[in-house]
């Protein structure tokens, strides 16, 4: 037979409870690693994340089919790192790179497109005028190049070479350059001539260009550095002309054209360190059919959809590191017969179109397999094989944000946010001690078993769904310590209320529960429905806040009918416990006393004028 209405058996609901509660722990311990740990984001543990804005190589819009492939791209990345705890996360366009520890500095530089082309080099590549060289008379010295005081001469590093590999020796120009011969120059202007028509050249000031001001709109920044800086004409012109627009331009440190040069047309750019400035050939000849398909003198055809592999290792010439490609079978055979044709020449290794390295040819290289030397550190050449292994990103991404938190600074935020934590809980029980007595240690009893249930469903989120708990996250269950104490708090001022009236602690337990019932859950499922709305529309570390306010809001409910309802319950069937100065209910006993025997005066009073 059911117990009437608010009546219920104790210890059928502490069991559920009790059972919930061991269930939760096994998984904790008998799942995963087993240890009771929750994932801590960044902010928490110390690292780095990263924000990449996303622009399409048109500069328009980017697509949802782009971006989602960028952001699968992106994550292998992330997952090479072999750092756990590693997140992407699509924000609108942007994509949101979270990467925990000590270990995590490579996610700033996850976001390059990956566009690796091999370019031949026209002429002979000039130093920067912005960020001038230590010496003028010193060779190139690229990311990927020796350093300039051990460069031996072209014919020097080209006798000392090994037959396999090219080196990264970038070289100045020297008598024993070969020099590239065309048709004569059609201008003596700094900036090399455009082919576009007169109407359209007239719109873009190429000196301007060549100084590095561009159009604040990225599609027409775009346009004015492919008319400029990939002129067709450029492979066509005499050496003198040639080094005159590298004399003219100047490396721009934003480079609009970065990720979105035309392999088809030549290019003119300058290394990723803004030291040294070339002009590069197509990678493709003309589909015109003016070029045989066996000519390899000025076009390589070869782009990093012809790697098969990427390995960083050490350098076996000599210090440093160097990255070790594998072309696929086509792209074996379009290098062997590069090479073959440039012997003495330089081949520029060009990533989001900016040179990496630029060796010399020293023989024909044969076998498929070649190498990107230089002056790489660990670090830099394990970034590079990382990013040429898994592929080209659909997209450009600028980092638009780079946070980096060291783990002594997450310790200390992780300090704060407890303390934070403690103090809220520290006012919540003794504020209950001193108004609610025996229940005040209820409510304290109740808070601490939703803090155990909490605790166990943030290790299991973590290591189920990769949860992290953040700042945003602890301020969410800070938050949440006052809603689970107004359900305490609704029912018990009921309870009062029951008392009041004239009945018993233990009579006044059921009716005062069937009555806050609904306005707790109401309460509820107000705030869980604005923690929902506030994750769904809220971006970045807010949506952390939401979730945990939300997910403590559900747990409020499971402790407040499994836990303190039953507890209150059992002290009514106590005799010693139920005392109305022990329970805190003395005030509304004492009250309701006075209330009646008022009510009983008056009522003599009226009876007597009668």
């Amino acid at each position: 037979m059911a117990p009437p209405a608010g009546q219920i058996r104790p210890a059928k609901y502490l069991g559920a409870f009790v059972l919930i509660v061991v269930a939760l722990y096994a998984l904790v311990f008998f799942t995963g690693n087993g240890k009771a740990t929750p994932k801590l984001g960044i902010d928490l543990q110390g690292g780095t994340r990263v924000t990449l804005t996303a622009r399409a190589p048109d500069g328009q819009t980017p697509t949802e089919e782009a971006l989602n492939q960028a952001r699968t791209l992106i994550e292998t990345r992330v997952n090479a790192l072999g750092v756990s705890g590693a997140e992407v996360v699509r924000d609108g366009t942007n994509l949101v790179i979270t990467v925990p520890g000590e270990d995590s500095e490579g996610a700033k530089s996850l976001g390059q497109t990956a566009k690796l082309n091999f370019r031949k080099v026209v002429g002979s590549p000039l130093p920067n005028e912005q960020p001038a060289p230590s010496s003028s008379s010193a060779p190139p010295s690229t990311s990927g190049s020796a350093p300039p005081s051990s460069t031996p001469p072209a014919s020097e590093s080209a006798g000392a070479a090994p037959t396999t590999t090219a080196q990264g020796r970038p070289a100045p120009a020297h008598e024993g350059q070969p020099e590239t011969t065309g048709q004569p120059p059609s201008t003596t202007g700094e900036a090399p001539p455009s082919s576009q028509p007169p109407a359209e050249q007239q719109q873009v000031d190429c000196r301007a260009v060549f100084m590095g001001q561009y159009s604040d709109d990225p599609t027409q920044a775009i346009t004015e550095s492919r008319q400029c800086r990939q002129d067709p004409q450029l492979t066509t012109l005499d050496p003198q002309t040639v080094q005159q627009a590298l004399q003219a331009f100047t490396c721009p440190t934003n480079d609009p054209l970065l990720g979105n040069d035309d392999p088809a047309l030549p290019l003119l750019t300058c290394d990723q360190k803004l030291e040294y400035k070339y002009v590069l050939a197509p990678v493709t000849p003309p589909s015109d059919g003016s070029v045989k398909e066996d000519d390899y003198s000025l076009y390589s055809r070869l782009t990093g959809e012809d790697i098969d592999n990427a390995v960083s290792g050490t350098d076996p010439q000599g210090a440093g590191f160097i990255v070790n490609l594998t072309f696929k079978g086509p792209g074996g055979e379009k290098w062997g017969k590069f090479t073959s044709a440039n012997v003495g020449q330089q081949v520029a290794v060009v990533l989001d179109s900016q040179v990496v390295s630029a060796p010399n040819i020293n023989e024909a290289i044969l076998g498929g397999s070649t190498q990107i030397s230089g002056q790489f550190t660990q670090r830099e050449a394990d970034q590079l094989a990382n990013v040429l292994k898994y592929g080209s990103l659909p997209l450009s991404f600028e980092a638009s944000e780079a946070e980096t938190v060291s783990a002594t600074l997450g310790l200390a935020s992780l300090q704060a946010g407890l303390i934070a934590g403690g103090i809220g809980l520290a006012l919540v029980f003794i504020y209950c001690l001193l108004y609610y007595r025996l229940l005040g240690l209820l409510t304290i009893l109740s808070l601490a078993l939703s803090g155990a249930v909490v605790y166990a469903v943030l290790v299991l989120l973590g290591r189920w769904i990769g949860f992290t708990l953040d700042l945003a996250g602890i301020a969410g269950f800070i938050v949440s310590i006052g809603i689970t104490a107004d359900s305490f708090v609704v029912f018990f001022e009921r309870l009062k209320d029951e008392v009041r009236e004239g009945r018993t602690f233990r009579s006044a337990v059921p009716r005062a529960w069937v009555r806050s019932r609904r306005t707790i859950l109401s309460a509820d499922a107000v705030s869980f429905l604005a923690s929902a709305i506030l994750y769904v529309i809220a971006v970045g570390q807010v949506k952390g806040f939401a979730f945990t306010l939300g997910m403590s809001t559900v747990l409020d409910l499971v402790v407040v009918f499994l836990v303190t309802h039953p507890l209150v319950a059992l002290v009514s069937k106590s005799k010693s416990l139920s005392s109305p100065k022990l329970s805190g209910l003395g005030g509304a006993v004492q009250a309701g006393a006075e209330q009646r025997a008022g009510a009983t005066a008056a009522k003599s009073t009226a009876v007597k004028e009668v």
